[in-house]
C-alpha cells in the first residue's frame, strides 16, 4: 500500500520534471555556445530567415547553414547564455533569447522555433551586436 501511494504522489511529479527541459533547445544552445553551424543546422528549417545586424534573408537549409558557418568563423563564440524562453499564445511555437560571447563582441541572439515531431526547428535566428 505505501509502494502504491508512493508511486501515486510521485510519478507525476517524475513526469513534469521530465517534460521542463527542451532536449532541441539544449542542443541549440550547445550549438550556438560552441558556434558549431553543422550541429545547428538539425535544427534549421527547410527555409530560415537569418538576421545579422539588420542585414536579413531567408536561405534554404544549405545556405543558411553556410551563412551560420561564416557567421561564426567571423565572430568565434566564446558562449552563450539563454536569458529567456517562452511559448506563443496562438499554438506551440516558442521562442528563446540569449546572449553570444564572441571574440568579436557580445550578440543578442533570438530564435524563433516551431514544433516538429518531438523536437523544435529554427524558423528564424537574429544577431544583433550589443
Amino acid at each position: 500500500m505505501k509502494n502504491f501511494l508512493f508511486v501515486l504522489l510521485f510519478a507525476p511529479m517524475a513526469v513534469f520534471a521530465k517534460e521542463q527541459g527542451n532536449p532541441s533547445l539544449e542542443a541549440i544552445a550547445k550549438a550556438l555556445s560552441a558556434g558549431d553551424a553543422d550541429a545547428l543546422s538539425k535544427y534549421l528549417a527547410d527555409n530560415v530567415a537569418i538576421s545579422i545586424q539588420d542585414k536579413e534573408q531567408t536561405y534554404n537549409k544549405a545556405r543558411a547553414t553556410e551563412t551560420l558557418r561564416s557567421f561564426f568563423g567571423t565572430n568565434k563564440p566564446k558562449g552563450f547564455s539563454q536569458v529567456h524562453q517562452g511559448t506563443s499564445r496562438e499554438n506551440s511555437d516558442q521562442y528563446s533569447i540569449g546572449n553570444l560571447n564572441t571574440t568579436t563582441g557580445n550578440y543578442r541572439v533570438y530564435l524563433y522555433l516551431k514544433q516538429a515531431g518531438n523536437g523544435l526547428i529554427i524558423q528564424e535566428i537574429r544577431f544583433d551586436k550589443e
